[in-house]
């Protein structure tokens, strides 16, 4: 962990002083508790299974739709924590599908279920099938799963959501926020957590992520050099999802409190950091073409070919924020975790209404961007989504 904080300028990790306070508590849960954990293995939701695994559960179940990433979780499981007497058990199931219902079927029996999958890319919403998609799995996959749970009599159900679902601009953003509304609907059925936070630093799939992919193919660094982001590590990520679902009550969303440690850092710094890391000198390039041209002859020279931009893309939002001026803050329960206290306030007509639209445009086999950009007005009046016509698939 120490080398990525490093890399996104902090020296200590956030939530050292909430876990080790809470860490005896913790760990009497977790081992006389039973844990199902969904998209388990991602990023966020390998760090969440660790998290869990390390404290001993009575029986711990992975799902997750990657065979290849869930193999690596449990490589990675028994070379970091070895065994446990507990059961533990991965499937590779699509949260969607008839087999997983039949897996949830065959037992079921969960105290606390944790739902990390998500389609968490902005670059999702560039056509109308794969954001389709993502409302599957963001809002109606989440919604079933807590149906299923309600049935299982399941203590608790934890979703994570993102800072971008406070005043979202894009459509995956915009997908968290409906999936919150749902949430507050089924939160008078059973108790529901769940945590919005800033980008995870180096999670599959992400910019970070990627410098790595391109180092070891020889290929040019890009990122953009006007947006700031909030980065929270992988451990972290698991740490505060783990603290919302066992601690959280009814409807609270957990977020990292901001202070001196947890700042606002742009991808170009942080590209900078990592290669100088590695010992290579950033060369800035004025285009996509010479930095692909450059990247064949500067790193013998000590050198690495970057392409730092302003952004145009849709759906970047300016700023980043966990929370909205609306919303009720309890800033004294933990050091660094910061709680948005909800009510159960929703309206179950419009709730109603996109479902079923969502469900005929599907039955249809056919349906546009703007018929779903519609029902999403519907449910946020205020969504202030911004078209620029332009997508980071276009951008190298």
């Amino acid at each position: 962990m120490s080398n990525v904080l490093s890399l996104i300028g902090r020296e200590k990790p956030l939530f050292v002083d909430d876990i080790g306070s809470h860490e005896k508590k913790l760990t009497e849960i977790i081992a006389s508790s039973t844990f199902l954990v969904l998209g388990g293995a991602g990023t966020i939701g390998q760090a969440v299974t660790k998290e869990i695994f390390k404290r001993a559960p009575l029986k711990l179940h992975v799902v997750d739709i990657s065979e290849n990433n869930m193999v690596e979780l449990v490589r990675d499981i028994r070379s970091s924590f070895g065994y446990i007497q507990g059961d533990f058990q991965t499937f590779a199931l699509d949260i969607g599908s008839i087999e997983y219902d039949a897996f949830i079927k065959s037992d079921g029996k969960y105290d606390y279920v944790l739902n990390l999958s998500a389609l968490k890319h902005v670059r999702s919403e560039k056509d109308p099938f794969t954001l389709m998609r993502m409302i599957d799995v963001n809002i109606l996959n989440t919604d079933k799963t807590i149906l299923q749970s309600i049935e299982n009599k399941t203590k608790k159900y934890f979703c994570v959501s993102t800072d971008k679902a406070a005043n979202p601009v894009n459509m995956m953003g915009a997908s968290k926020n409906i999936m919150e509304m749902f949430l507050m609907r089924r939160s008078e059925e059973i108790s529901i957590s769940t945590a919005r936070f800033a980008n995870v630093a180096f999670s599959d799939g992400s910019l970070l992520h990627s410098f790595n992919q391109r180092i070891q193919k020889r290929q040019p660094i890009v990122a953009p050099n006007d947006i700031k982001r909030y980065f929270v590590t992988p451990q972290e990520s698991g740490e505060l999802c783990l603290m919302s679902c066992i601690f959280g009550e009814n409807r609270d969303i957990f977020f990292p409190k901001l202070s001196e440690s947890l700042h606002l850092i742009t991808f170009a710094e942080i590209a900078i950091r990592y290669l100088e890391g590695l010992g290579y000198k950033p060369h800035l390039c004025n285009s996509e073409d010479e930095a692909r041209a450059l990247s064949e002859s500067l790193p013998e020279k000590g050198s690495w070919p970057c392409y730092f931009t302003k952004s145009d893309t849709t759906g970047e939002k300016d700023f980043e924020e966990f929370f909205t001026k609306k919303e009720t803050l309890d800033m004294e329960r933990f050091n660094n975790l910061g709680i948005i206290k909800n009510n159960a306030f929703y309206n179950s007509d419009l709730i109603i209404e996109f479902e079923q639209t969502i469900r005929q445009l599907k039955e249809n086999r056919i349906w546009t961007k703007e018929e779903i950009l519609q029902q999403f007005f519907k449910m946020i009046p205020d969504f202030a989504h911004k078209e620029t016509g332009k997508y980071l698939d276009s951008k190298m």
